[in-house]
């Protein structure tokens, strides 16, 4: 069973996740981490659970979800994996990070790149890439059909939906990504989205005011 541990990050509030089982194993999904601080208690959490970092995750490369990127790879050696179209997204970063004031540590660059679909693995357990752009050109998701879960990035958040006023947003893709991949989750799957409380989808399908 993939335990799911949250973490709150930079001045963006990004939600930083680390999955791990009972295996030891873990997984770092969307490191944000921008202050020493926050650095601190990612660091801790991990030393005082025991667990070996052996996956780095981004489900899409916007500023606020790639912060922390350099610094994993520092601590534990992990190069990043995400969709290559996903690229031009990171690599734009180094150029606005500083005149929004924002001190960035440039991202290694993947060896290996996620694709469209397919299985992740680590310890005893697995997620599923769910291809969803819309916020950005190439931005997945990973489902956990076996604990109901899903750690949706900035796609679907409780009552609201993400922004496309981004680079590489697109509200038609977005939305069509909602409606016909994400919605064909369970109702009772739990999403674990960038920012903001968790929500499932069967309460999105009904009480979400964009998609209604």
């Amino acid at each position: 069973m993939i335990q799911v541990k949250c973490f709150v990050c930079n001045p963006f509030q990004e939600n930083t996740y680390i999955l791990y089982d009972e295996s030891g194993e873990c997984v770092v999904i969307d490191p944000g981490m921008y202050t020493g601080n926050e650095q601190d208690e990612v660091v801790h959490f991990i030393r005082t659970q025991g667990l070996e970092p052996v996956l780095l995750l981004n489900t899409h490369c916007h500023i606020d979800h790639v912060l922390g990127n350099k610094f994993i790879f520092d601590s534990y050696g992990l190069l990043p994996r995400f969709n290559e179209g996903e690229l031009p997204v990171l690599t734009s970063v180094s150029a606005y990070a500083a005149p929004m004031g924002i001190q960035y540590e440039v991202s290694p660059l993947p060896e290996i790149y996620l694709g469209e679909s397919g299985t992740i693995t680590f310890g005893n357990s697995s997620l599923e890439i769910l291809f969803a752009p819309g916020h950005s050109p190439a931005h997945v998701c990973f489902y956990d059909k076996e604990d109901d879960f899903l750690i949706g990035g900035d796609v679907l958040f409780y009552k609201s939906i993400g922004r496309t006023d981004v680079i590489g947003g697109n509200y038609d893709q977005l939305i069509q990504s909602i409606t016909q991949t994400l919605f064909k989750l369970p109702d009772s799957c739990m999403v674990y989205p960038g920012h903001g409380p968790a929500t499932t989808i069967g309460f999105e399908k009904l009480h979400n005011p964009f998609l209604n």
